[in-house]
């Protein structure tokens, strides 16, 4: 069930109508929305939720088991085995099909077959997803974080939350779980708050996303008749792809849980208008790159330790987080690339503990800031080219054939989609201003807060208009693939 469709909008009435009006307890309020998490789980293979609930189970358990012996080594016993049984399920599902071809290539270069190892699993929607927030429920626990909860069905309901369980945020036991056991009361402004935000991730995805990914599928998919300027248009769009696909998800996400009185972190803090690339990875996908901070980086000594152990914990970590994007070279070219930018900083020491907030009183940043930002801008968009090939290969040519003055045309593969190529740069730029002028809020759409009644509705519907006219073919979201 996709969030942009209307099907997930008659899902979402009827379980708010459910939640607040049938079920007054919130014991019965999260029996009620774990069920329902099922249920949006289970439209796509009532399969996955056999793996979710095996997860849920393992790690409710191992955190009982870790607050009942007061033993630390025992303690850490438990905690690694519980971390090793869900990274082998992780590993099996996502990683099998991957090592399995790229062991038979392996083998085929000495003239030996091995088809009968290849495989062909399914992968379970939003498996890294909900799994790195259920193991760091029982690391929270051995770390004397927060007691170990005697509530199976809110806990389950805290890995299954069904706003954010196939794609994020990433939420910590210690934030999200408490919120399940204790009762919620319904809030007018915290709804209204909810589906605004809901609105402008709606706008994202469908105007800005959907529009960005049909013009730049035409240039990554023909890439080798394209000229310079038409690539990089290509690698531009797709930047702002990714970017209004998945801050538009979360968007959608903290608002939906809002209506539920529930709480998310924020994912994205406008992370194209960073100055540096550690500033960028302090904005970006928030709630993954904290995961990777609190449970790999400094437990495996952070920054604060010789320079080659620094280097081989950025590097650690950066591969990690290539590899949880998907199984592909290229993602893991991709981590590698942004570890190499990330260096630099770290060893000089320029790596700010929270992303630097820009003056609000200022409509325009400073030159030298604008230099910065430019510069992190094309880095970050390089990068994207990685993630966006389908092979190695292919993001070696696109970047050769973009950064070549002798490449020529051969064909105009924007040729039928002008007036579509206009208008979603026209929405680009409106996005970014908008995003500018709220860059100390949490989102776009904020900038109707306090705002006269008559000023407030005329934005709302001229973003619903712009939902209904302009909307792109229906994509999945890409983060569901991780």
């Amino acid at each position: 069930m996709l969030f942009n469709s209307f099907e997930f909008l008659l899902f979402l009435l009827l379980v708010f109508c459910g939640y607040w009006f049938l079920f007054k307890r919130y014991s019965r309020q999260n029996l009620f929305v774990l069920a329902v998490s099922y249920l949006f789980y289970g439209r796509w293979d009532w399969r996955f939720l056999l793996l979710i609930i095996l997860t849920t189970l393992l790690c409710y358990f191992s955190g009982k088991a870790i607050s009942r012996t007061p033993d630390r080594n025992r303690q850490r016993w438990i905690c690694g085995v519980n971390i090793a049984v869900n990274i082998a399920i992780l590993v099996f599902f996502k990683y099998a099909n991957f090592f399995s071809e790229n062991l038979d290539l392996l083998f085929r270069q000495f003239g030996i077959r091995l088809d009968w190892i290849t495989l062909d699993i399914l992968l379970p929607v939003g498996i890294s997803f909900y799994t790195f927030q259920a193991i760091s429920y029982p690391i929270d626990i051995y770390r004397k974080k927060l007691p170990a909860t005697t509530d199976f069905v809110a806990f389950a309901t805290f890995i299954a939350f069904f706003p954010q369980l196939v794609a994020g945020p990433i939420e910590r036991s210690t934030h999200l779980l408490p919120q399940f056991l204790q009762p919620r009361r319904f809030r007018y402004d915290k709804a209204v708050n909810g589906l605004r935000q809901m609105l402008w991730g709606f706008f994202k995805k469908l105007v800005i996303a959907d529009n960005c990914s049909l013009l730049a599928n035409l240039v990554f998919d023909r890439y080798t008749t394209a000229d310079p300027l038409t690539l990089w248009t290509g690698a531009l769009l797709f930047t702002f792809q990714i970017y209004g696909d998945f801050s538009g998800y979360s968007d959608i996400a903290i608002g939906t849980a809002r209506l539920f009185g529930i709480d998310l972190r924020q994912n994205f803090r406008y992370p194209y208008f960073s100055c540096d690339i550690t500033e960028f990875w302090r904005r970006w996908h928030i709630s993954l790159n904290t995961w990777f901070r609190d449970y790999i980086y400094i437990p495996l000594g952070g920054s604060r330790c010789s320079a080659a152990k620094v280097i081989r914990n950025t590097l650690v970590v950066f591969l990690i987080s290539g590899l949880w994007h998907g199984a592909n070279w290229t993602f893991i070219a991709w981590g590698i690339y942004h570890g190499l930018l990330f260096l630099p900083l770290v060893l000089l020491r320029k790596n700010p503990l929270h992303p630097r907030t820009a003056d609000p009183a200022r409509r325009l940043p400073a030159l030298r800031k604008l230099l910065s930002m430019t510069t992190t801008f094309f880095l970050v968009t390089t990068g994207w080219i990685l993630f966006r090939s389908q092979t190695v290969g292919d993001a070696a040519r696109y970047l050769q054939r973009c950064f070549s003055l002798s490449d020529r045309a051969t064909e105009n593969l924007f040729d039928g989609n002008r007036d579509t190529l206009i208008y979603t740069f026209a929405f680009i730029t409106l996005l970014l201003l908008t995003e500018w002028s709220q860059r100390h809020k949490e989102y776009g759409l904020q900038i109707v807060e306090g705002r006269p009644r008559p000023i407030r509705w005329g934005i709302y519907l001229l973003i619903l208009f712009s939902i209904l006219i302009f909307t792109g073919p229906q994509e999945q979201f890409i983060y569901f693939q991780f």
